[in-house]
């Protein structure tokens, strides 16, 4: 009996040794994670200090399309003409230590001359892979909206599966893999309608819109003695590939509340079951919202999801993915109304 006790009583100080270090190594954990958000805030905030050398205003765009970046996403990025979508997206590239390629898209291209083909090797008498431009890191696709169906479904595998099949091989892509697409809403000749499958595959539609007044100024005055692009020669590299792929691994880890998932669940839920939308949100949409969610309190320094960083990903996460019902297309109802709605029907976690 006394053996017995003895034993027990040896136990008890370990039980209680093992409680005592549960919290300790939660709040290891929850420094680090809030040392290596400060560290990706500081590296989120170099890469806008470079992109604002030359770009005045559109600074949503930006913040977004880092939030792709951090998220392994996609951005299309629509707009008139001469709102800089192709120079932020080639700054934003120049901004990390990585490969970029732009692709025009035209009504001629094909899909070959995106994912590459087999050629024939005269000298070793063999057909060997040759790689089409798709096998960088930042792809910015000009116009996408002009090449035919054959070529945009070309784009299908290797946006989503980071890979690209060819006469029954498949060759993975290097990553980090991030293509930004823009076009044009206005100039509709000449171009294809994008599928609702490959629109999925981008995590956010962004709209780069005109600058305001003040901005448009400050934006002459910055180039009055610079008319050709000098200043983009001043755009450092202030982050590396692997850097890159590291703070992805710290968006992973930020916590989000399980109310909070509830949230984001109902909010998609009530696209697909409303009178005034044609088709909702799919399940990619909903983790589109939990990954910008994310990525959006990384880039505020915090280890944390709070209601509002949910709020301001579902516009650009939902917009391309939903469609107005003909009733509410006819009346001329906005989406943005109809996806402001829907918040508003779904009470927030406190």
């Amino acid at each position: 009996m006394s053996l017995e006790n003895e034993s027990q009583e040896s136990e008890k100080p370990k039980e209680e040794n093992t409680i005592s270090e549960t919290p300790q190594r939660e709040s290891s954990i929850e420094s680090q994670l809030s040392a290596e958000a400060y560290e990706a805030g500081l590296a989120i905030d170099k890469i806008r200090k470079e992109i604002e050398k030359v770009i005045v205003g559109q600074s949503e765009v930006i913040n977004f399309m880092i939030a792709a970046l951090l998220t392994d996403g996609h951005v299309l990025l629509e707009g008139v003409p001469g709102v800089a979508k192709t120079l932020v997206s080639k700054l934003l590239a120049k901004c990390i230590s990585v490969d970029f390629t732009r692709i025009q898209f035209t009504p001629d291209l094909m899909p070959t001359d995106i994912i590459g083909t087999t050629v024939f090797d005269m000298k070793r008498s063999e057909f060997h892979y040759k790689k089409g431009p798709i096998f960088s890191n930042v792809i910015l696709i000009d116009e996408i909206n002009r090449a035919p169906a054959k070529t945009q479904a070309a784009l299908m595998e290797v946006m989503e599966e980071k890979q690209v099949s060819v006469d029954g091989q498949t060759y993975a892509l290097a990553p980090p893999f991030f293509v930004v697409a823009t076009q044009n809403p206005v100039e509709q000749e000449g171009t294809y309608k994008l599928p609702e499958a490959q629109l999925d595959r981008f995590i956010f539609k962004l709209m780069a819109t005109y600058p305001s007044l003040e901005e448009e100024e400050i934006m002459l005055k910055k180039f009055k003695s610079d008319f050709y692009g000098n200043r983009e020669e001043q755009i450092n590299a202030v982050l590396s590939g692997d850097d890159l792929l590291k703070f992805r691994k710290v968006v992973e880890q930020v916590f989000i509340k399980d109310e909070l998932i509830s949230y984001i669940a109902q909010i998609v839920d009530r696209t697909r079951n409303n009178s005034d939308l044609y088709l909702g949100g799919s399940p990619r949409a909903s983790l589109g919202i939990l990954k910008a969610s994310k990525a959006l309190a990384l880039m505020n320094g915090r280890g944390f999801v709070t209601p509002d960083d949910i709020k301001k990903a579902v516009f650009p996460v939902l917009n391309h993915r939903l469609i107005l019902s003909y009733e509410r297309e006819i009346e001329g109802v906005e989406l943005k109304e109809v996806i402001e709605s829907l918040i508003r029907k779904v009470e927030v976690p406190k």
